[in-house]
C-alpha cells in the first residue's frame, strides 16, 4: 500500500469508526420495534399448504386473512400436537355479523357452504359441532381447505375472538 492510501485509510477509520457506534443504537432500536411487531413462524401441520409465515401482528384482519393464534386449551388439542403453548394459522371464512348454519355434517356461513364436519380425530377423539348463530364482534370463523383441519366447524374451537388472535400473516414460502 502507498504512503497516500494508508494515510487516507487511516484518516477516514476513525470517523467510519465514530460514525458507526452513533449509527449502530438507531438501527438497533428500529430492528427492535419492527421484531415486536413481526415474526416469522414455521407450519408444522398439513392444514395449510405453505410451511413460512410472516406474521404482523397489528395487519387488519378481514375475510381471507390468514390469522395465527392460541387455541382454547383441550386435551384434543394436547394429544394431536403435545403439551404447551400451541399457535394454529387459519384463514377468516366468516366475519363479525356473519351467520354460521349447520344442516347435517356441513357448514355454512351466510348460506353458503364453507366445510363439512367429521365425527372424530385421525386418533378417534370423538368432534363436536362449532357455534352457530351471528359472529359475535371481535370474533371470526376460521378454516382450511383441509379436510382433517381443526378448526371452528367444531366446538374445540369454536369462535376466534381478538385475545386469542397474535397477529395476521402472509405465506412467504
Amino acid at each position: 500500500m502507498t504512503h497516500f492510501a494508508s494515510r487516507l485509510v487511516r484518516t477516514i477509520k476513525r470517523p467510519l469508526v465514530l460514525t458507526g457506534l452513533v449509527l449502530l443504537p438507531l438501527g438497533w432500536g428500529a430492528v427492535d420495534a419492527f421484531a415486536k411487531d413481526h415474526a416469522f413462524l414455521i407450519n408444522a401441520s398439513p392444514s395449510l399448504p405453505n410451511w413460512a409465515f410472516w406474521l404482523d401482528k397489528h395487519a387488519r384482519i378481514e375475510r381471507g386473512s390468514l390469522i395465527f393464534f392460541e387455541p382454547p386449551a383441550s386435551r384434543l388439542v394436547e394429544v394431536h400436537f403435545g403439551n404447551g403453548a400451541q399457535l394454529f394459522g387459519k384463514r377468516v371464512l366468516g366475519v363479525p355479523g356473519d351467520v354460521v348454519s349447520h344442516r347435517g355434517h356441513e357448514v355454512f356461513i351466510n348460506g353458503r357452504k364453507v366445510a363439512a364436519r367429521l365425527n372424530e380425530t385421525r386418533l378417534g377423539i370423538a368432534l363436536h359441532k362449532g357455534p352457530e348463530g351471528p359472529i359475535p364482534d371481535g370474533c371470526f370463523y376460521t378454516g382450511t381447505s383441509h379436510p382433517r383441519g381443526l378448526d371452528s366447524r367444531y366446538a374445540e374451537i369454536g369462535f376466534v375472538c381478538r385475545g386469542q388472535i397474535l397477529g395476521s400473516g402472509r405465506a412467504i414460502l
